[in-house]
């Protein structure tokens, strides 16, 4: 039975069979046999083949697992949880992002935290992008009518909107570069993600508190498990439906 999850996956980001076998460093047959028959590649290729498809090995190999051991990893990835996000060592933000090479990625609606405390975070998204990582940047549109529940909710009204436009004065300088995209989104966030590389921080959301004062996740992706990847998917679905803050840049 052929692996359609797994050949939709390479035509969508564009790879041969031979393409992918090169980057792997096998047999382009062994690729195909991946593709057309119900062989599953050795566990180190797995993990391989989803980041550079962007998919869940859980979702490329359903059966490459048993369920109970699929959800041991998942919890494996799980490196700790902070009751609040001001729980979080100050330096572990920066240090994520120092470490990350590939992808920057930051949902949220307004994340002023960020560069307000951190004077290192706006430079060193530069050096990132300009290093070759991809950084992707979310916020709440202003004038979009989530931000204004969770205004009311946080019983800030009006201020939520300010806080995200005093938090955009910030990355001005970075919309001319090539590798950053600075976005809106009109999305309910049930958690603002802060994605660096392999490894992620979840500011989970409580409603009627602000975002500081719920628990945050620190989650290192671990191959074969599914909790890192689920969150990487909804920041995607999110990232679908984006609008350009400045758009002629």
């Amino acid at each position: 039975m052929p692996n359609d999850r797994l050949r939709n996956g390479m035509l969508k980001n564009g790879l041969t069979a031979s393409a992918l076998a090169e980057k792997l460093g096998v047999d382009p047959k062994t690729v195909e046999r991946w593709v057309t028959q119900t062989r599953n590649p050795y566990p180190r290729y797995r993990h391989t083949i989803a980041e550079l498809l962007n998919e869940s090995e859980s979702y490329l190999w359903p059966d490459a697992l048993p369920t109970q051991r699929a959800v041991q990893i998942s919890q494996s990835e799980l490196v700790h949880i902070y009751p609040r996000r001001g729980a979080v060592p100050t330096d572990l933000w920066q240090r994520l992002l120092e470490h990350a090479t590939r992808q920057v990625g930051v949902l949220v609606y307004g994340g002023l935290f960020l560069p307000e405390f951190n004077h290192r975070w706006i430079a060193t998204l530069r050096e990132k992008a300009l290093a070759g990582a991809q950084v992707e940047l979310l916020f709440g549109d202003p004038d979009g009518e989530h931000i204004a529940e969770r205004g009311d909710a946080e019983g800030i009204g009006p201020a939520m909107s300010n806080k995200i436009l005093n938090a955009l004065a910030f990355y001005k300088d970075l919309r001319d570069l090539d590798n950053v995209g600075i976005y809106y989104h009109d999305t309910i966030l049930y958690n603002s993600i802060y994605r660096f590389d392999d490894e992620m921080l979840v500011n989970t959301h409580l409603y009627g508190t602000p975002a500081a004062y719920a628990p945050v996740l620190h989650l290192r992706r671990l191959g074969g498990g599914d909790l890192f990847d689920s969150y990487v998917a909804s920041f995607n679905r999110v990232l679908g439906k984006k609008r350009a803050v400045w758009p002629e840049h």
